[in-house]
């Protein structure tokens, strides 16, 4: 069963990367490059707006109604 941890922290990197605190304390780094060819993560290549990532409702978000599960963020990053 996926661990459902809320992301407390996010701090985004020029490679895509993203290093992420969930409320357990555990530090991971997750790699966006996989989705931004995806809708709607296209908007976040080679944007600004990638930089712009904050954390809402327990989970990472971008202006314009972007987000991602938080599952997949703990699911799909590497402990830091």
């Amino acid at each position: 069963m996926e661990m459902l941890l809320d992301v407390i922290s996010v701090k985004t990197r020029d490679d895509y990367t993203m290093e992420l605190v969930f409320e357990n304390g555990e530090k991971r780094i997750f790699d966006m490059s996989p989705f931004l060819d995806k809708k709607p993560f296209i908007k976040l290549l080679n944007s600004p707006l990638f930089f712009k990532a904050s954390v809402q409702y327990g989970t990472v978000v971008w202006p314009g109604n972007i987000d991602i599960a938080p599952e997949t963020l703990w699911s799909r990053s590497v402990q830091a």
